[in-house]
């Protein structure tokens, strides 16, 4: 440990790998935006803070079983030539949820009507909100934390990592969420997203990358559009009061 921290080339993949799953990260504090916000705010505050405790729960104990982890890689069984491994079976399953879950969302946001299902009740619905940031952190933690596994050899490294970036998740998960919460048009643009995204996990089950810098580039490219129309709309109001 007394080596870690006097070694430059660990503060240089720490402040490396942190930055990575900071970014990573976004895809998490999106979705918890979107679904905490068709329950009332005490409720939404508190599932947000569930929700990242278990992003750091996951991240860590995935950590913690790395050789079994990296088993998961391994093809199980192969459909045409393409071998397909428990992890690419995750991703599949965790990106056709997010494309499912984000097209209902917007079907329910264009109908302009509220959510129906099981949900119905206060505690039923803070109960299946739950159950669905479980089943998408469990994905998001996969496949973040394979990819810390190839950015740094030590353990220690990797668990300040995430521990920082969950920290920061918690820190900026509320903003945001009031942001897209205030502003239909954004929600709409997250829900979006968590589309492009959901495809992208897909992609990367079946082995075909698309390389996430093209995902975030146009993810911050679109947003900073929306705040540009956030402020003209707001200027406008301005001028007529």
């Amino acid at each position: 440990m007394i080596d870690l921290l006097t070694s430059p080339e660990a503060w240089a993949a720490l402040l490396t790998l942190t930055a990575l799953e900071i970014v990573l990260g976004i895809d998490n504090v999106i979705f918890l935006s979107v679904i905490t916000s068709r329950i009332p705010q005490p409720q939404a505050t508190r599932a947000r803070q569930i929700g990242l405790a278990l992003a750091l729960i996951f991240r860590i104990l995935l950590l913690s079983v790395l050789v079994w982890l990296i088993g998961l890689t391994q093809p199980v069984f192969s459909i045409g030539g393409l071998g397909f491994s428990w992890r690419d079976i995750i991703l599949i399953a965790g990106g056709l949820f997010l494309i499912a879950k984000a097209t209902h969302e917007i079907h329910a946001e264009v109908e302009a009507r509220e959510e129906e299902g099981p949900q119905t009740g206060g505690a039923n619905k803070f109960f299946w909100v739950i159950l669905q940031i479980i089943v998408i952190d469990l994905v998001f933690s996969l496949d973040s934390i394979i990819t810390a596994i190839g950015m740094a050899q030590d353990l220690e490294i990797m668990i300040a990592a995430v521990i920082i970036a969950v920290i920061i998740m918690y820190v900026s998960s509320g903003p945001v969420a009031r942001f897209v919460a205030n502003h239909p048009t954004t929600k709409m643009l997250a829900l979006a997203f968590l589309v492009l995204i959901g495809v992208a996990l897909v992609a990367d089950g079946f082995e075909f990358h698309i390389p996430r810098g093209y995902i975030y580039f146009a993810i911050v490219f679109a947003l900073a559009v929306e705040a540009f129309n956030v402020l003209a709309s707001r200027n406008r109001r301005k001028r007529k009061g």
